[in-house]
């Protein structure tokens, strides 16, 4: 028996489809059939993936999607008439029925998207043309008269649907999947067909692949509603009859309408849709005076070469290499991609839009840094083209540019009007159930309570290539729950069904496709939150051959911006980085020292700590450097620091790896290297050897065995021709060249690239160099980059301390947008500044320049009022920002409302012309100086502060933690700065490690549970930042008194990760601060050593507790045995806390302990 399935919803039917694509190809193949259709929900995503494996496994693709047809028009958008649609499945006969549903999906999106995206009568009768349409599931138009008893109507309908896609092009759909409704208009849907002679198509509508994945199918429901499975009114199908069933079985459940079955092989038949990859669809570029595409590209790499290189341009080595790059690019069909390139990047460059150095392999191209696509020299750096742009590997090249953050969307705008809106989009994204996520996803459905979740989920090691099935090989206590706890197997089972899928589908946040043509014509179109993006990620629109660039937006790259114009503003020097050698030892100490705040990629802890103990002293280091920071390579940083320090003790297992590996201290660190080593010791073309760098990176074992063999013993062609030379015929013995190859590959997987790295060290050493050179320019920079962040802000301020570098207040009279230098001090912008838009910023700014005011009262007449309301007024107010006028705030607070009013009703009446009676007003300077402000006591230190971190989001004059700022740093063992500056993979700080962390409640939400306990969600804050503390019910009821807004605690507990979650900390004890203060002020700590305990034993275990504790109170130990009290020295003086009350236990004296 013969059958195909027509009514399809894969994986990609986000949160809906639940049949993994490789798992139905197969599954269809295994069931005998030759033909599957692909019909998800309103779009196409997962159209290219289906094709592909479908043609891998031999199975006929037939592609199609189940659209939703707006109730009137797709443009109708009333929530009473039009919030609901019917479905109706399109699919394509042809290419020209392919082009035609992308066009029609691509439309519902961009113009009918209403809840669905929804399509209508005029749309398809537009782009019918190589479509074939089935009347859908119940939810049909044609069934849904049906089920409303309008037999009439739905047959009015079948034959409309037969108008638009033509005679043979419309199908009756009849499902049986055990449904009443089904039962009942099946036997009319048969009757239409008889009246109408329009045929029936039997289907099954598939959402998951096997019976038994029901359940899972089940769960991904209740994760797409946020809904449990114990919850009564959520959305569920009504039985476990939506997999993919046999042939056999669909022949049973349509033995009445047997010419249903048989109508879908005759319609599988008719669908023939060829996809075509590697084929180019590059736009047009037209160079200036007619020139020749090529000959302009020449054109513009010699000239840049001249500029870059010099009287050195002329050497045999800089021309030879631009010869090679060039004809390589013209023969592979590149030229257009890098004139595009070139032009967008140029126009950034004219229009003063800061540009990056590069970064990925397209550093290693000469052409690029000629062109000023790049700003790495590849000759002086040793970057190979070939890991950019290989002729023995047809791929397109890949070009990603950085851009000021601020400024990037002009540079997009710019490629949408030139190559037309039509032509440019951005790309789609999907956002996928990894290990952890699906547990966590599917411990919320299953109904488990958070902590159960939690602990399974923390079991999962983290790793980016990370799978259960993975975890429960590794970790012994998963495997053990997995096999010895029924509700973890569920879990855990239902986890893997769902492992993997889509989830959601986003923008990515740099990429962007330009096309030939419109680009619907290649792909179809998706719109989210206004945003067009295209359905396909961006591996398939490399592979359809489109145009796809990364517009990234870098806000380091404003940094140096903002950094470069105060330096010219304040000492008249202009600094140009593309012309600058990397060798300024400043540099070099400054990293080394560890004040690396905002210096890009070695800001994070474990970076600093790095750089500290390699003490770089050149470029290469920090190329190094970067290149090693990562989980794998780091295995290698002992030894490249251990060889840095001592050259001469670097070993090679062979002399020839010396010019090769020399650079980074014998260790093995970029795939340049792999590639060298290959080419240099077995006599490869660098274009084979980067194919060997992407096997061994890939573990493609076949073809790495392959290799090894050429490697060790080279390849001989049938002729006798040596291809492949080999080390053993280049002097390296056979033993050594297997050792090498053996180590190539346990390293090419986390080998990084060289060109890459380069690129980023490039901006790591601008943006040291500004540190190191201009500090004070380089910190006012990098807060105004983080205004609106006041963790980060908090973090700069300490930073700027450390250095000497004082921070002042926002000042009306002085102050700008954003922060600026005043002599070695910072002064806060009026944009940090809450309520304060860039409108009454411009206004205060005109408005001192024509009369600085001296007081509140010439402030508020100087500006246009209408620029500048209420709450501007006040939040400058409270952030201190009139603290330039005599007076305080409170007076200022006391008086600005009704001054804004007069003026604002002066402002009225200057309208009305009722001034004009009296020719021009002037106010003398005698009536400006009577007004005077209220006699008020200033508002208390504690209000001040209050307000300043309103306003600011920081504390400015002081800190409400300044009075325990001793206290604070002697018992906490741990700042919110070092909590936050934990790195996935590699934490500084482990997972359920304890720490003492002191602060103050910054804010509190208290939250009943289940079992009616309550517990509270916690922002504690200390000098650096906040982060969130967790205080479960047993807890909360303990220290409850404790627990409120703007009390100063300590606390023990433990952190808590999460992924995609900043830490938190689980509270098991909290202190009142002041209690601590005031005992440390009166308070001596007695110890006791009990006659039955070993002394020696004892006072080398309180010696090491007490140093943990350093403070300023003293200690007294009574020994026993030998009835003599002994005072400690002051360097074991303590600061007594509970924390440390608790470690010392057993010797606590009672005195102490009452």
């Amino acid at each position: 028996m013969d059958f195909v399935h027509l009514h399809v919803h894969t994986e990609y039917s986000l949160l809906d489809g639940a049949a993994k694509i490789k798992d139905l190809i197969s599954r269809t193949k295994e069931l005998g059939m030759t033909s599957i259709a692909i019909t998800d929900h309103g779009a196409m995503f997962g159209v290219i993936d289906f094709y592909k494996e479908a043609k891998a496994q031999g199975i006929h693709p037939i592609i199609g999607c189940e659209v939703y047809l707006a109730k009137r028009t797709m443009f109708d958008k009333e929530p009473d008439k039009d919030k609901f649609s019917n479905h109706l499945i399109l699919i394509a006969e042809n290419n020209t029925g392919y082009r035609n549903l992308m066009k029609i999906v691509s439309e519902s999106y961009t113009k009918g998207l209403y809840y669905k995206p929804r399509v209508d009568y005029e749309l398809l009768e537009k782009h019918h043309e190589g479509i074939i349409a089935l009347s859908a599931c119940l939810a049909g138009r044609v069934q849904a008269h049906l089920l409303n008893g309008e037999y009439d109507k739905a047959k009015e309908e079948a034959l409309r649907m037969e108008n638009i896609f033509g005679k043979g092009n419309f199908f009756i759909e009849m499902q049986n999947q055990g449904l009443s409704e089904e039962k009942r208009i099946n036997p009319l849907l048969k009757r239409i067909s008889d009246e109408t002679g329009i045929e029936t198509v039997a289907t099954n509508d598939v959402h998951y692949v096997n019976r038994e994945d029901a359940k899972a199918h089940d769960i991904l429901l209740c994760i797409q509603t946020a809904a449990s499975v114990d919850d009564d009114d959520r959305m569920s199908f009504p039985n476990d009859q939506f997999y993919l069933k046999s042939p056999e079985e669909m022949a049973e459940a349509f033995k009445e309408y047997p010419e249903a079955i048989s109508n879908t092989v005759k319609f599988a038949e008719r669908c023939d849709v060829e996809i075509d990859f590697g084929k180019l669809y590059l736009p047009e570029f037209y160079a200036p005076c007619g020139k020749d595409n090529f000959e302009y590209l020449k054109e513009l790499c010699e000239e840049g070469i001249r500029e870059r290189y010099g009287e050195s341009a002329d050497t045999d080595e800089i021309k030879d290499r631009l010869t090679y790059e060039l004809e390589t690019i013209k023969n592979m069909g590149y030229v257009e991609y890098f004139l595009i390139v070139w032009d967008f990047i140029n126009y950034a460059k004219m229009q003063n839009i800061m540009v990056g150095p590069g970064r990925g392999s397209a550093a290693g191209s000469i052409v690029s840094y000629a062109l000023r696509i790049t700003d790495i020299d590849p000759i002086r750096y040793d970057l190979i083209f070939e890991r950019f742009l290989n002729p023995e590997r047809v791929s397109m090249p890949d070009i990603d540019i950085d851009f000021c953050y601020e400024r990037r969307q002009e540079v997009i705008d710019y490629v949408i009007e030139k190559y037309g809106a039509d032509k440019v989009s951005q790309i789609i994204t999907f956002g996928t159930m990894k290990a952890k996520a699906a547990i966590r996803d599917v411990g919320r459905a299953l109904n488990m309570t958070y902590q159960e979740v939690d602990v399974i989920a923390k079991m999962v090691p983290f790793d980016l290539k990370m799978t259960i099935d993975k975890a429960i090989d590794l970790n012994p206590d998963l495997r053990d729950r997995y096999e010895e706890d029924i509700r973890v197997k569920n879990l855990i089972d239902m986890s893997k069904a769902l492992e993997g899928m889509p989830r959601h589908a986003s923008t990515h946040a740099a990429g962007v496709v330009i096309s030939k043509e419109s680009i619907d014509k290649y792909v179809p179109l998706y719109m989210k939150d206004k945003i067009i993006s295209t359905q396909f990620p961006m591996t398939t629109i490399e592979e359809l051959g489109l145009l796809k660039m990364d517009f990234l937006g870098l806000r380091n790259l404003t940094v140096i911006r903002d950094a470069l114009d105060l330096i010219e503003k304040n000492h008249g020097i202009s600094i140009d980085f593309s012309s600058m050698v990397y060798d300024d030892q400043k540099v070099f100490s400054l990293i080394a020292s560890g004040n690396t705040q905002g210096v890009f990629q070695l800001e994070s802890q474990g970076m600093t700590q790095f750089m500290k103990n390699l003490k770089p002293d050149c470029f290469e280091d920090i190329v190094a450097g970067i290149s090693l920071y990562r989980p794998g390579p780091m295995a290698s940083i002992s030894t490249y620091i251990e060889n840095k320090k001592n050259p001469d003790k670097t070993e090679y297992l062979h002399e020839k790896l010396k010019p090769i590996l020399a650079v980074t201290y014998g260790c093995l660190v970029y795939q340049e290297q792999v590639m060298r080593i290959v080419r240099d010791l077995a006599g490869y073309t660098y274009g084979r050897s980067d194919l060997v760098r992407r096997a061994m990176s890939k573990k493609k074992m076949n073809v790495m065995l392959e290799e090894q063999e050429y490697f060790i013993n080279g390849k001989v062609s049938e002729s006798g021709e040596v291809e492949i030379a080999g080390c053993v015929r280049n002097g390296v013995p056979e033993p050594i060249a297997m050792e090498i190859y053996n180590q190539m590959i346990s390293f090419a997987e986390y080998a990084f690239n060289k060109s890459h790295a380069a690129a980023y060290a490039v901006l790591a050493y601008e943006t040291a160099y500004l540190q190191a050179h201009y500090p004070v320019e380089f910190m006012a920079a990098l807060m105004t980059s983080v205004t609106g962040e006041a963790s980060h802000i908090a973090k700069y301020i300490r930073n700027c301390e450390e250095m000497g570098i004082k921070i002042l207040p926002p000042d009306v009279n002085r102050s700008y947008g954003k922060f600026t230098v005043e002599g070695n001090a910072i002064r806060f912008g009026l944009g940090s500044v809450k309520n304060v838009g860039e409108g009454a910023i411009d206004e205060i700014i005109r408005a001192r320049r024509e009369k600085l005011p001296e007081s509140i009262f010439q402030f508020i007449d100087g500006v246009k009022i209408a620029d500048i309301n209420k709450k501007a007024v006040e939040s400058l107010i409270k952030a201190g920002a009139f603290d330039c006028f005599d007076g305080n705030r409170a007076q200022f607070i006391s008086v600005f409302e009704g001054l804004i009013e007069s003026a604002q009703s002066m402002a009225k009446k200057n309208i009305a012309g009722q001034m004009s009676l009296f020719g021009d007003f002037e106010e003398s300077g005698d009536s400006f100086d009577s007004r005077k402000l209220p006699d008020l006591n200033p508002f208390s230190e504690e209000l001040i502060l209050s307000m300043e971190k309103e306003m600011l989001g920081v504390y400015i004059s002081g800190h409400p933690l300044d009075k325990y700022k001793d206290i604070v740093n002697r018992v906490g063992n741990i700042t919110t700065f070092e909590i936050s500056q934990t790195e996935d993979g590699e934490h500084a700080i482990r997972d359920g490690e304890e720490i003492v962390i002191a602060g103050m409640i910054a804010a509190k939400k208290s939250l009943l549970t289940k079992s009616n306990t309550m517990m509270a969600f916690v922002d504690l804050e200390d000098f650096y930042g906040t982060c969130e503390v967790i205080v479960f019910p047993r807890v909360y009821e303990r220290y409850r008194e404790l627990i409120k807004e703007d009390e100063a605690v300590a606390i023990k507990g433990r952190i808590n990760f999460k992924e995609d979650e900043a830490p938190k900390i689980l509270a098991d004890t909290i202190v009142d601060l002041a209690v601590l203060s005031n005992k440390n002020k009166k308070e001596k700590l007695k110890l006791r050593i009990k006659a039955d305990m070993d002394e020696i034993c004892a006072l080398n275990e309180i010696k090491r507790i007490l140093k943990a504790y350093e403070g300023d109170s003293p200690v007294y130990i009574i020994s026993e045995e030998r009835g003599r009290t002994i005072k400690v020295g002051k360097e074991l003086y303590v600061s007594i806390c509970e924390p440390l009350i608790e470690e010392l236990g057993d010797y606590i004296d009672n005195e102490t302990a009452q």
